[in-house]
């Protein structure tokens, strides 16, 4: 398990000098030989944001197919790539996080290339089972290249940045997929597809080129099988509650992309820029803020800062709930205000948790366990959908209510996890010295 290594100390000098530099007051890591890396999550998150909002539109528009078929075909296609993340664990134990995640972006400009080839149902599935594989395979190895990028003591600080670019690209991404599709029509969304597998091959060639600032230590030679197998993963029942907690904060990142807008809409009779403002809001949000919330919380356990988020996040979903019954003169307000707190959360909550991923999995199966870490994504983001929608049509407050409860669920396990730790995991739940 990590440990603390020696030259500990030394980061920590380097760290308190940091803060009187602006990029350390705006918790910002050293990037120093590293921005290859950063420029790869930028543009692949810049791809990703071009095409997302339109895959559907972009098939129905482009071939003859209907509405229902593409639908069916899409998921289809992502319904296939579900065991990617399972496969790719070995895979990146053996090989490793940038080789795995440059080839993952291959695959991705691959698949989308293949959008302007694709006219018939098979064709669909088969390009969308590309995009997709390549998708859970870089995600999957995303966490690792961080670990290749920053020593323990900054790790936080490097998954700040990474979702501060990350929430950047998919802005810049979608707004200008929307421009494309406005002012270019079918064009317009073929030049859209051609720009997203353009970008995948950018962020392949930039890892490619990237020498990591910590290099894994080679104690086989390359391509030997890792010890242990998902067994050892599954026996772990310190990492299987820190997967199971990460359910709840799963669920409540999908609540912008399934749940705002009709809620808004149908629940609360609101027009539907107010849905489209509120996101606005929140990449704003996080873009500016991140890395310096992550800062500002450093001294705190990790465990204790995701189990604040998931606090706020009760609070923000509880606000979200009452205004279906708030005077309309109150509802806008309350919205925002609602918006604020869950922004907040997010911002706390997630590069703390991918750290912890981290530093909790045993670094000889680290790609085994980010896989089993990734299953508790795809899980969540299969049976959300579903499930938020049901609860939807038998109720308008019903979704905000059972989001408020797993996030309420979450801070006693969070409490367990912290208490069971063993003194192999005290470098990952203590804070580092001021």
């Amino acid at each position: 398990m990590p440990t603390t290594t020696p030259d500990l100390p030394r980061s920590r000098v380097a760290g308190r000098t940091g803060r009187h530099t602006l990029a350390g007051r705006l918790g910002l890591p050293d990037t120093a030989g590293q921005r290859p890396l950063l420029g790869a999550h930028l543009v692949d998150s810049l791809g990703s944001g071009l095409i997302l909002t339109f895959t559907v539109v972009y098939f129905v528009r482009t071939t003859s197919l209907t509405l229902t078929a593409v639908g069916a075909a899409i998921s289809l296609g992502r319904l296939l790539a579900l065991p990617t993340a399972v496969l790719t664990g070995p895979v990146l134990d053996r090989y490793g996080a940038r080789a795995v995640a440059t080839a993952a972006n291959l695959l991705s400009a691959l698949g989308y290339a293949g959008f302007l080839l694709a006219h018939r149902s098979w064709q669909i599935v088969a390009v969308i089972l590309l995009a997709q594989i390549g998708h859970a395979a870089y995600w999957t190895s995303s966490t690792g290249l961080v670990v290749l990028a920053a020593d323990e003591t900054r790790r936080t600080r490097w998954f700040a940045l990474v979702s501060t670019l990350r929430n950047a690209g998919l802005a810049l991404g979608g707004a200008l997929g929307a421009l494309l599709l406005a002012v270019g029509g079918t064009t317009g969304l073929r030049a859209t597809a051609l720009l997203n597998a353009a970008s995948f091959l950018t962020a392949a060639a930039l890892l490619a080129t990237w020498r990591p600032a910590h290099p894994p230590a080679r104690t086989a030679p390359a391509g030997t099988p890792a010890p242990g197998s998902y067994r050892t993963v599954l026996s772990d029942r310190r990492y299987l509650l820190l997967v199971t907690v990460n359910l709840a904060n799963v669920f409540a990142t999908l609540v912008l992309s399934l749940l705002l807008a009709v809620y808004l809409t149908d629940g609360l009779h609101q027009q539907a820029w107010v849905a489209g403002s509120l996101l606005v809001l929140n990449s704003a949000q996080v873009v500016l803020t991140q890395t310096a919330v992550t800062r500002r919380l450093e001294r705190f356990r990790p465990t204790r800062v995701i189990a604040a988020a998931h606090g706020l996040n009760a609070i923000a979903f509880g606000l979200f709930a009452a205004l279906s019954a708030a005077p309309g003169w109150a509802v806008l307000a309350g919205l925002y205000a609602a918006m604020v707190v869950y922004n907040t959360a997010e911002t706390m909550a997630t590069p703390f948790a991918e750290n912890l991923s981290v530093h909790l999995a045993h670094p000889a199966m680290r790609g085994r366990y980010l896989a089993v870490y990734q299953l508790s994504w795809t899980l969540g983001q299969v049976t959300a959908p579903a499930l938020l929608t049901l609860l939807l049509g038998h109720g308008a407050v019903l979704p905000w209510l059972f989001l408020a409860a797993t996030a309420l669920a979450a801070i006693p396990a969070l409490v367990l996890l912290e208490r069971t730790a063993g003194p192999q995991d005290r470098t990952a739940l203590t804070p580092p010295a001021p």
